[in-house]
């Protein structure tokens, strides 16, 4: 579901499927029909579980103050699906979108692709035309099948690895981990976060028949104390917008990534670039002691409450929660039990959206209820002096904010 996506699709009649198909075969044939824009691109690949579109927005703001331009392909859409391809930060126009659905409908597109394949190509298409210096390109979901997976990048980068989608990527770590280091191409560097054993040893194994440099987060390059040092640099970054534990290490990562891909950067433009950052629902204040994040897996839900406990020292916050069912929901919920006080479930409008009444049955806490979306009186004011934090999906908070 890509909002505003069918839009477009029905105005110049280009058809796709509303499913996932992993495998490249059919976009590699829809990108040679339209002259391969992707091979004229300078890009930097990101997977991960969680951080990808944190580390990008680091990646995205130090390169502009550094003097470059760029673009941007990621999901899911946080308003519609101008916002999943952005040049210098700003959602791409509905008379470029039409522009590119020109090109695509020219090339007999229509039928061949998923909706998130004929995305993918439209976003190369957008970018070739429009020649941002830096692409930075989000995979959807995995990497070795993942529509994106058709570039040959300057490097590679892989966030984090945890248990996610796991009816397409596998059951297990090292089975995420292979799907995700399925970006790793020969002879280009790749920046890894801090990963599990098991998944390290799957990324080493590649990276080594690939003939590739890895460099791992603690070990070449990391943070201490808000100074970020690797062999390349030694830059002290500061305070940031983007707050939480995780968040110094995702900046890490996006700078380690752009001293891999060759990018000439100064102190001065990485420490502001840090500093200025941002990116909606990652921790994000929307009213005085309200806050958002969009944290759907164990994974993000540990480092959202790492962050609590970083920002709020010994307080207990009130959680509101929607979720879509494919996830992880009671494991989830459980690693936000320590610095919860209490927990509001709300069903909103997405095929996947798992009800309140199934969230809360999976909730092991006992201070726990049910309320309705349309009553946002409740979801977004706090009701006493607790902080309130509003997470799970992201289409949940775009549906409240937008």
């Amino acid at each position: 579901m890509i909002p505003k996506f069918d839009e477009y699709k029905e105005r110049f009649e280009v058809d796709s499927d509303d499913v996932i198909k992993p495998g490249l075969d059919s976009i590699r044939a829809a990108l040679s029909k339209v002259g391969n824009p992707e091979k004229s691109l300078q890009v930097i690949h990101v997977t991960g579980t969680n951080g990808k579109g944190s580390t990008i927005a680091f990646m995205e703001s130090i390169l502009r103050e550094s003097g470059f331009t760029t673009g941007v392909f990621s999901s899911p859409a946080l308003v519609d699906v101008h916002d999943q391809i952005r040049i210098n930060g700003e959602p791409i126009s509905p008379e470029e979108m039409d522009k590119t659905f020109v090109v695509m409908k020219e090339a007999g597109l229509s039928g061949t692709l998923t909706d998130f394949e004929l995305l993918t190509v439209a976003a190369f298409i957008t970018f070739e035309r429009i020649a941002p210096d830096y692409v930075l390109l989000e995979c959807g979901m995995g990497g070795s099948m993942d529509s994106t997976n058709v570039v040959k990048p300057l490097v590679c980068t892989i966030t984090s690895i945890a248990l996610d989608h796991v009816g397409f990527l596998g059951e297990t770590i090292e089975e995420i981990a292979y799907h995700k280091a399925g970006i790793i191409k020969e002879d280009t560097p790749i920046v890894v976060g801090p990963l599990q054993n098991e998944a390290m040893h799957v990324i080493h194994e590649k990276a080594s028949s690939a003939n590739s440099k890895l460099v791992r987060y603690g070990n070449g390059f990391s943070v201490v104390q808000d100074e970020f040092i690797s062999k390349k640099t030694h830059v002290s970054i500061g305070k940031r917008t983007m707050i939480g534990p995780h968040q110094a290490i995702n900046a890490a990562l996006a700078i380690e990534s752009l001293l891999q891909a060759g990018v000439t950067l100064n102190e001065r433009s990485i420490a502001k670039g840090v500093a200025t950052a941002s990116l909606p629902y990652r921790f994000q204040q929307i009213a005085e002691g309200v806050y958002v994040d969009g944290a759907h897996n164990p994974a993000a839900a540990k480092m959202l409450t790492e962050t609590i406990k970083s920002e709020f020292p010994g307080e207990k916050v009130d959680f509101v929660i929607g979720m879509l069912k494919t996830k992880d929901i009671k494991n989830t919920l459980d690693e936000l039990i320590p610095v919860a006080a209490s927990f509001i479930f709300i069903s909103f409008p997405h095929p996947q959206a798992a009800t309140g009444d199934e969230l809360m049955s999976s909730c092991q806490y006992n201070r726990k209820r049910v309320t309705k979306l349309e009553d946002d009186t409740i979801i977004l004011r706090r009701e006493n002096d607790r902080k309130r934090i509003v997470a799970g999906s992201l289409y949940l908070i775009s549906s409240l904010l937008n």
